[in-house]
């Protein structure tokens, strides 16, 4: 029996028509360019410690294997490939992948984009060192259906991080009202509150796929400076990394 499709058809028109504005720092996408700054600094850390690597050499990342899912223009795809790593970055927006490949061509960086779904790339049993599923777990239909196929795509003894925003009353104020419709940060329709995911429902879902939560972060815009950092709290935009417990074709077989 196929599996129901994660692809949300008003999630995909709406990147499809923004797909020319990535790698402008100061148009719609600039707080996606500031948090990139963060969490690639946040990614390099966990990655590095969990295959005890030297976080100051000059490829820190250099052979580790990483696919980005929903890669969009290619902004944290260029980042780890900087850093040495090997990536491979899948959207489902055409328009999105041709910009991401164009810049990565310009920045001398080889990086393999490719049109599919996480599903789909599962189902050709390819596996990687590192899962990043930075802000995609908002945008899907079917969410156990993607953290399936992500669970999938991750090797044995690697790591995966999952990036999105809590659902609440204040993630509501702040990354819709206050985002979207006062401040004009990002533009209308960006973000549906009903999509938002709590960290205790993410958590269930990787432990459903063999996986443990193994750190935790939420991170934080000043207003003011528009500035991105860390915080201990999870009340609004969070990043989790969780690593296998035990191969997910074993979870299967208890199930």
């Amino acid at each position: 029996m196929p599996q129901p499709s994660t692809i949300d058809p008003d999630e995909l028109a709406y990147y499809d028509r923004l797909a020319g504005e990535w790698w402008d720092g100061e148009g719609k996408f600039w707080p996606l360019h500031k948090l990139n700054r963060i969490r690639e600094e946040y990614l390099k850390q966990q990655i590095c410690e969990h295959f005890d690597r030297v976080v100051t050499a000059d490829k820190p990342l250099r052979g580790i294997s990483i696919v980005d899912i929903g890669c969009g223009g290619g902004i944290l795809s260029e980042s780890m490939a900087r850093m040495g790593a090997r990536v491979t970055g899948i959207d489902v927006v055409p328009k999105s992948l041709k910009v991401a490949g164009h810049h990565s061509l310009v920045q001398q960086l080889d990086i393999d984009y490719l049109e599919c779904t996480a599903e789909e790339l599962a189902r050709r049993r390819q596996q990687f060192d590192v899962v990043l599923n930075m802000e995609v777990v908002e945008h899907v239909m079917e969410l156990p259906t993607f953290m399936d196929s992500c669970a999938r795509l991750l090797k044995t003894g690697g790591i995966t991080f999952i990036a999105t925003i809590n659902r609440n009353l204040l993630s509501w104020l702040i990354a819709i009202i206050g985002a979207e419709y006062i401040l004009r940060w990002l533009p209308r329709g960006t973000h549906r509150w009903s999509k938002f995911v709590k960290p205790e429902e993410l958590a269930a879902l990787l432990i459903q796929n063999g996986l443990h939560v193994k750190a935790e972060t939420g991170v934080r815009i000043n207003p003011l400076s528009k500035r991105f950092s860390l915080t201990p709290g999870l009340h609004v935009n969070y990043m989790l990394a969780a690593a296998a417990v035990q191969s997910h074709h074993a979870v299967e077989s208890f199930s």
